[in-house]
């Protein structure tokens, strides 16, 4: 794992887009030179340029597809649909840019070429790379240690992602876990020789996932394998890098304390303000039409005000109104009472459906961002209601106030909607993970990622 602005990612990611963007690269030099004969094709004026411009929406077309998630692609046939539908997207947006800008097309018929030479090229190599991962020859070796569910969780992770860069030799634990039987890991039962058995299974990092590390911790085992150049990482560290969230029900405060991140400085407020202020100010121009013509649907499709407002709580658990464009009925919770959205609510309108599935509604929310109440990148903005319960059930809840609730964050785009109180612990891990490493790029990666999501009208109710 590498630290890049703050966040963790995976060397191999970013190995597989920068390789997967050469290989585009290389398609389209063979599909020049395939359209041209072989004519001074290397020399074609312009060409490189050109190029790197496709190879951008291209790219960027593939990652709102969801195809550099290795887990969310089923089988080889399942990749050459989504490079098709991925490419198919290329082509609509590399054509509407022609329409204005004629001078930066390649010459006609190129296309009708490149794209079954890129799925070509892009299915063989993903095959190769696949396979690859399969075998683990990629993967650092690690021992983990641990004496509960925890520990349990970490090895899950790693089996379930062939893609997550390691490989777990061995489990120590000296209690019964259940769920051990589960994993294909080996496990042993004593801390007892415990570097010797990571010298046996040659493994590179020791993760020790204790709940409680006082009076149980094999503390002079573990500093015989520091010595011997095994790096040993906290659980809870090892977790956040793994999955990108926390794990709550795991860490405790002194965690929290001592960890890096949670930088909140003036030049980092200044700078997050500006980006709100910027950003929801073009994103309120460009679809100011968008939420024209919704209003007009609105008002035909049922009965009631244009805008609902609600009371939200704002950082520092400052109460403020929120703003969206109406998608139930007048008076939703005049029977029920506050209650969380469900999946097919027979309170959604027609119109209300819409613009629910394409995020249409929440657009309002980008003055709520002007005025200051929100941010653009932030938790998910809650009811009173639900925070005075959220709070006494669950851990570290109120230090999601620390920061400006979101039209969009971390959360939102990895877990999508919750309706329960296990949903909103999951949420949780994310939204602490995203106030502990909040940064202008990690925002630039959520924005990216929201372009996705609203694309594919994914979690909305």
């Amino acid at each position: 794992m590498i630290n890049l602005f703050e966040k963790y990612y995976t060397i191999r990611n970013i190995f597989l887009i920068l390789l997967e963007s050469l290989l585009l690269y290389v398609s389209i030099l063979l599909t020049w030179f395939i359209v041209s004969g072989g004519s001074r094709w290397i020399d074609y004026s312009g060409l490189h340029l050109k190029a790197a411009f496709i190879i951008i929406v291209c790219v960027f077309c593939l990652y709102c597809n969801n195809v550099y998630s290795i887990k969310d692609i089923t089988g080889y046939m399942d990749l050459a649909i989504k490079l098709f539908q991925s490419l198919g997207m290329a082509l609509i947006l590399l054509a509407l840019f022609y329409i204005g800008f004629s001078q930066a097309s390649l010459r006609t018929g190129f296309f009708f070429v490149y794209v079954p030479v890129v799925v070509a090229v892009l299915s063989t190599w993903r095959f190769v790379y696949v396979f690859v991962l399969k075998t683990g020859l990629l993967n650092q070796r690690i021992l983990v240690v641990g004496d509960g569910d925890f520990a349990v969780d970490i090895c899950r992770e790693i089996e379930r992602e062939i893609d997550s860069g390691y490989s777990v030799e061995v489990l120590v634990t000296e209690k019964h876990v259940d769920g051990l039987d589960t994993l294909s890991t080996p496990h042993h039962h004593s801390y007892e020789r415990l570097a010797k058995t990571a010298e046996e299974f040659e493994v590179e990092r020791i993760v020790v996932a204790l709940k409680e590390k006082r009076g149980s911790l094999p503390v002079e085992e573990l500093l015989l394998c520091r010595m011997n150049g095994i790096d040993v990482v906290d659980g809870n560290t090892f977790y956040e890098m793994l999955t990108g969230k926390f794990l709550v029900s795991s860490i405790n405060p002194a965690w929290l304390i001592f960890s890096g991140g949670f930088r909140k400085g003036r030049v980092r407020s200044m700078l997050k303000r500006l980006e709100d202020i910027v950003v929801s100010t073009i994103l309120l121009i460009l679809f100011s039409p968008v939420m024209l013509v919704a209003a007009i649907f609105i008002k035909l499709d049922s009965r009631g005000p244009l805008l609902f407002a609600q009371e939200r709580l704002g950082k520092g658990h400052k109460p403020y109104r929120l703003f969206k464009l109406r998608s139930m009925v007048e008076n939703a919770e005049k029977e029920s009472g506050p209650v969380w959205a469900l999946k097919n609510d027979t309170r959604v309108t027609r119109v209300g459906l819409f613009i629910r599935k394409w995020r249409v509604d929440e657009l309002p929310q980008l003055f709520n961002v002007l005025k200051g109440d929100m941010s653009l990148v932030g938790p998910r903005p809650e009811r009173a209601h639900f925070v005075k319960q959220l709070e006494t059930e669950l851990p570290y809840y109120a230090e999601r106030f620390t920061v400006r609730p979101g039209v969009t964050g971390w959360a939102q785009v990895r877990y999508g909607y919750g309706d329960s109180v296990e949903d909103a612990m999951e949420k949780l891990n994310y939204d602490l993970f995203y106030i502990k490493n909040m940064s202008l790029f990690m925002d630039i990666v959520i924005i990216f990622r929201t372009v996705r999501t609203v694309l594919f009208g994914v979690g909305a109710r």
